[in-house]
């Protein structure tokens, strides 16, 4: 199937955009992750790095049709992606914590929640992926796109609990309780945003405060139904 997307598009003279993400980088803690740097993964016998292993494979193969056939491919790699409309689904925390605390549940947070992630907005975010999407420089490239503020999940249950004006207790979860026995976690993901930045300006704007605010009110906006899942469906983002 992926080869054919390649082939299809190098036949018939069509451009490529690929998502990719930040959980390329398996392990690696540095203080920010630039496009070529190292991967760092667990064992093959844990689907958190299988899927690791999986994404960097499917750049591979768009960054060799680039190289041998001309595929005018550009890879984007997404650390953290939120907006409006945006579910609980997949391990998403931002979602999981607001609704929680909308819904008067008690908020969970995994593991001991000083594992630390930068958020970005949907509103910067789009922009830049397109404008990424129309450079000729950029065939061929992966490219970073997340924020530069960094947050521990416990500090941002904190933060929602705080801008909600919610009573909600935080709860520590451990992982052993949600997830399959040892499940591991990246204890950090920050982004070196330089090659976007060079590229096309890209340079996140929406705060943190504001994304909470907006993913909220887009929250009391839907019915019930839509209300977030319980925690423990996938990774926690």
């Amino acid at each position: 199937m992926e080869l054919n997307r390649y082939g299809g598009c190098t036949g018939g003279g069509a451009k490529l955009l690929l998502t990719s993400t930040s959980e390329v980088y398996g392990k690696n803690t540095a203080d920010a992750l630039a496009e070529d740097s190292d991967r760092i993964l667990g064992s093959p016998l844990k689907s958190r790095w299988t899927y690791a292993a999986a994404k960097g494979i499917d750049k591979a193969f768009a960054h060799a049709y680039w190289q041998q056939f001309g595929l005018e491919v550009t890879i984007v790699r997404l650390f953290n992606t939120v907006g409006p409309r945006q579910t609980g689904r997949y391990g998403m925390v931002v979602p999981n914590l607001i609704g929680q605390a909308l819904r008067g549940a008690p908020m969970t947070v995994f593991g001991d929640g000083a594992q630390t992630r930068c958020f970005s907005y949907v509103t910067d975010v789009v922009p830049a992926i397109i404008a990424i999407a129309e450079h000729p420089d950029a065939y061929g490239q992966a490219i970073n796109l997340g924020s530069a503020q960094e947050v521990s999940i416990l500090n941002l249950a904190k933060r929602i609990k705080q801008l909600l004006d919610s009573q909600n207790e935080i709860v520590l979860v451990p992982y052993e309780a949600a997830y399959a026995a040892g499940f591991e976690d990246m204890r950090r993901r920050v982004p070196d945003n330089s090659r976007a930045y060079s590229l096309v300006g890209f340079k996140p704007v929406t705060s943190l405060d504001d994304i909470i605010l907006n993913v909220a009110a887009s929250m009391q906006a839907l019915t019930p139904a839509a209300s977030v899942m319980a925690p423990g469906a996938a990774f926690p983002s």
